[in-house]
């Protein structure tokens, strides 16, 4: 038996509603898949047909949107697997690039699923298959039928590393209505700072509590061993900086600072990860018109000797990047996007620099720069600070932060578990 939880008008308008998602749902996902935005060999799920079987045992369903939210769940899956090693768990996303870095970082006894659109005959068949004990939901995207569906199960509902804005705040407040009935489904509300608590106590959520974000917890990213010693060797005697995750503004930051580095230095190489490889295409013109010779990692090519650039436009390698780097600029950070996830830099004892546009992670960069461990750049700085700063330090600091990190999410993770008895 569930408890009572409100339904207002909005939600009601919602569901009645929701399935002409299932009436144009094919039709929406063949034009993704005309664009490359679908996988064509797991388009079943999307419907809410599962292409695993369910594992034996109690089963965890966590999703998230993106890609880094849904490596940050890892670090939640750990700690509650350390608690229960008989829980099993199911990662559920909705973009192609989150289900191919995930599928190279699984946890033990994890499995990944793409969420199905949010059609009252999809979530069915996705919930009579995975027939979940606990249903745990990460940043700031609730699918409502879902949300519904589940808590009509009697699967208990938490919202952790719950993120907001005062944009995300005023984007949902038109439907503060909506919002409200949702959040009331919730039986667990977690928020990673103030700012975000108070934000959806603005939107009708009770309860809910600071654990900070779990990003910082989330275990290392995986890098293949062989591809790893291939790439050490030949970048022998170089060094390596990377820019990972980028945008057009931290591009142009990028290649005017290895330009600079590279011509006084031709040891330096710079790894270019851009955020999305579907640009790379635009990066490698703009390193054609910078006059920087590179390799592109999408055509199999290591860098040679003459080459000052490597261009990363693959997906699900950021671990390897890391691994080979002595700095890492973090992308997001000198345009509008409001900046990455620094951990996963810290994890390898990368030394962080990051620009001045960090808001999305504005109290895990104040953390990091009060103990002297990622460096804040003004546009223009990047590849003096290259050479000067104290790279080594600034990592081995980071480093250490992350390590400390581990057990963490222990008190979320019990807390948790404690709602599936």
């Amino acid at each position: 038996m569930t408890d009572r939880a409100p339904m207002g008008l909005a939600l009601r308008a919602y569901l009645a509603a929701s399935p002409l998602i299932g009436l144009v749902g094919p039709l929406l996902l063949r034009r993704r898949l005309a664009r490359g935005k679908e996988d064509p060999e797991r388009m079943a799920e999307k419907q809410g047909r599962a292409t695993q079987p369910r594992p034996e045992g109690r089963l965890v369903w966590l999703h998230a949107v993106g890609l880094g939210e849904v490596l940050a769940l890892r670090g939640l899956i750990a700690a509650m697997g350390r608690i229960d090693p008989g829980l099993r768990f199911l990662i559920t996303s909705s973009a192609r690039s989150s289900a191919q870095v995930i599928g190279a970082n699984l946890p033990d006894r994890a499995q990944h699923q793409y969420l199905p659109l949010d059609a009252p005959r999809y979530v069915g068949r996705f919930l009579d298959h995975w027939r979940p004990e606990l249903s745990i939901w990460a940043e700031q995207e609730l699918w409502p039928g879902a949300v519904v569906a589940a808590h009509a199960r009697g699967i208990p509902l938490a919202l952790v590393n719950a993120r907001m804005t005062e944009a995300g705040l005023a984007r949902r407040a038109r439907a503060r209505g909506l919002y409200r009935d949702l959040l009331a489904r919730f039986a667990l509300i977690d928020a990673q700072d103030d700012r975000s608590a108070a934000h959806l106590r603005a939107l009708g959520a009770r309860g809910v509590r600071i654990s900070g974000s779990l990003k910082s917890a989330a275990p290392p990213l995986a890098a293949d061993p062989s591809r790893l010693a291939e790439a050490a060797a030949a970048l022998a005697g170089r060094r390596v900086w990377v820019a990972a995750s980028t945008h057009a503004a931290d591009e142009a930051e990028a290649l005017a600072a290895q330009a600079m580095l590279w011509r006084a230095d031709p040891r330096w190489l710079l790894i270019l990860a851009p955020r999305d490889t579907a640009r790379a295409g635009q990066v490698a013109a703009a390193l054609s018109q910078a006059g920087l010779p590179f390799a592109r990692r999408s055509l199999g090519r290591t860098p040679a000797p003459q080459d000052a650039v490597w261009l990363a436009d693959s997906y699900g390698e950021m671990g390897l990047w890391y691994r080979l780097a002595e700095a890492a600029l973090i992308g997001g950070s000198f345009g509008p996007v409001g900046g990455h996830n620094p951990w996963e830099a810290a994890h390898f004892g990368a030394a962080i620099l990051h620009g001045p546009e960090v808001f999305n992670f504005s109290n895990d960069y104040k953390a990091l720069e009060g103990e002297a461990a990622a460096l804040s750049l003004r546009p223009g700085t990047l590849g003096a600070r290259l050479l000067d700063a104290d790279l080594r330090g600034i990592g081995a600091r980071a480093q250490a932060m992350v390590q400390r990190s581990a057990g963490a999410l222990d008190p979320l993770a019990a807390d948790l578990l404690r709602m599936m008895r």
